[in-house]
């Protein structure tokens, strides 16, 4: 029974040994604050560059456009709702230019689509004079159908963007939570999206912008999953007309934090890179300059 007992021991040992040294192991994403900003016309008014300043932000994840099926006959993906640039960021904060693709467009492969995405972004920023860009990242809702197809476009895309570029040229994808149990996708890192968590069809039961008890069941999960992760949290007003009936979906402050202290507590990592969607005057006015220092507290 002793040596049975010295045997169970050595291996449970052994066992932690292992898991310490894959999070040992585990990239270490470089501590900052970042936003993402989701209009269709880069502006930003005195509140913007203001909050940009105050909380010490230096990446914007700026949408530049989606990525959709077509309605003809053809169903291809194609652009659509591009960005426009009437203003420009303040010179110390680096953009990332971040394309939203809709998950039908993963069906099946579609050949050119990365190199044309890439090209894309690339005549964008010099139409702009966006210089020095070195990151993209590609958002998509995947599932474990399209899971496959979307790994090969990343994989494509990377290549693109990679040829010809400025050294260490990153790509990046967004992680729902389900997406957490899949194989990891291959990008340099990703940003974990900790909203949308719920089901909108049973919003008078829970937020389906944030609920803890929908983050919950996701948690063991976390410090297992081997690809760096930068944390992303919502600060925006969800407006909705249900059966004629006005509904407004906004997560109190209170409820972001103690899912915050949650996702730490599980991964300490994620407490390194954090980002708030999105980037809006109104969304900035929504909560109190505490919440907003309890968000980005590393």
């Amino acid at each position: 029974m002793r040596l049975k007992g010295f045997i169970i021991g050595i291996g449970l040992a052994l066992g932690l040994l292992t898991i310490g040294c894959s999070q040992q192991e585990r990239e270490m994403l470089p501590e900052g604050n970042a936003v993402y900003y989701w209009r269709t016309d880069l502006r930003l008014d005195s509140t913007e560059r203001a909050f940009l300043k105050q909380y010490h932000i230096n990446k914007v994840y700026c949408r530049y456009f989606d990525v959709v099926m077509s309605d003809d006959s053809v169903a291809e993906p194609r652009p659509n709702a591009t960005i426009t640039f009437s203003d420009t960021l303040p010179d110390n904060i680096e953009i990332i230019p971040t394309i939203y693709i809709t998950e039908d467009c993963m069906h099946q492969p579609h050949k050119g689509l990365a190199e044309k995405i890439v090209k894309r972004i690339q005549q964008m920023n010099e139409t702009n004079d966006i210089h020095g860009v070195r990151e993209i990242q590609i958002d998509c809702d995947y599932t474990y159908k399209s899971r496959k197809t979307y790994y090969a476009f990343l994989d494509e895309i990377d290549r693109f963007w990679k040829q010809g570029n400025p050294s260490h040229p990153r790509i990046s994808t967004t992680i729902r939570l389900h997406q957490l149990s899949m194989e990891t996708p291959p990008v340099d890192y990703g940003v974990l999206m900790i909203y949308n968590t719920g089901d909108p069809r049973k919003w008078e039961e829970r937020n389906p912008i944030l609920d803890y008890r929908d983050v919950c069941p996701y948690l063991a999960r976390l410090d297992q999953y081997p690809l760096p992760l930068a944390a992303a949290y919502p600060v925006y007003l969800w407006v909705r007309d249900i059966q004629g009936v006005h509904v407004e979906h906004l997560v109190e402050a209170e409820e972001i934090l103690r899912v915050k202290k949650a996702m730490e507590q599980e991964r300490q990592d994620l407490r390194r890179a954090i980002i708030t969607y999105h980037l809006d005057k109104d969304n900035i006015n929504r909560y109190k300059p505490e919440t907003y220092e309890e968000i980005y507290h590393h």
